[in-house]
């Protein structure tokens, strides 16, 4: 007979997947991705090594796992803060950009300089994937407000405002030193954007 996938026996499993790829993502980020080992991930989770590789059978399926989990979660909790009912657009736009980038501020350690290099390497389209789906959202967001009316008149388009904020966001987090910065820093970025909606007015 076969198993409903949605079904309470698969939530255990569910669960320390969840915890094995969150606890791998902090050993990478500690250590990178040469230094990081199956035993240091084990031994964060609380998991024997033999536990670790039921679940991931090499330490490439598992970086890429942990990768994409980490990149779904913050897409996923990015797009909830940019459609939040009730909140004003420059505040959706600051909570996404710090759900989507500024978790990242401060987390690398000394010797995680290889993990760019080994995310692209190893992840293929996944994190161009990603952006594009947050620009996009962005861009949705930015088509339904009052802003576009005083843009269109220079010209500019939706999709150029969410990739040009996209990038700025991009550029703080990797010259930003805490989440924190990131946020102020976004959040004038946000509020140069309205400035000519403001003039509007």
């Amino acid at each position: 007979m076969a198993v409903d996938p949605k079904s309470p026996s698969k939530a255990p499993d569910d669960a320390r997947r969840r915890r094995l790829l969150e606890a791998s993502l902090g050993v990478f980020t500690r250590f990178g991705y040469r230094k990081a080992s199956m035993e240091e991930v084990a031994r964060a989770a609380d998991v024997s090594r033999q536990g670790l590789y039921l679940h991931f059978a090499t330490k490439e399926e598992l970086f890429r796992a942990a990768v994409e989990h980490a990149l779904g979660t913050h897409l996923e909790a990015a797009l909830a803060a940019l459609t939040e009912v009730g909140r004003p657009l420059e505040a959706r736009l600051v909570a996404a950009l710090d759900e989507r980038l500024g978790c990242y501020v401060g987390q690398m350690g000394g010797d995680a300089s290889d993990l760019i290099e080994t995310s692209g390497a190893l992840t293929g389209t996944l994190l161009a994937d990603h952006d594009a789906r947050f620009e996009k959202a962005l861009a949705r967001a930015l088509t339904d407000s009052p802003l576009m009316a005083v843009y269109a008149s220079a010209g500019l388009t939706a999709p150029q405002l969410a990739r040009t904020l996209h990038a700025t966001a991009r550029g703080w987090k990797h010259t930003c030193t805490s989440r924190e910065a990131f946020v102020e820093h976004i959040t004038v970025a946000v509020r140069m954007l309205f400035a000519p909606l403001r003039r509007a007015r």
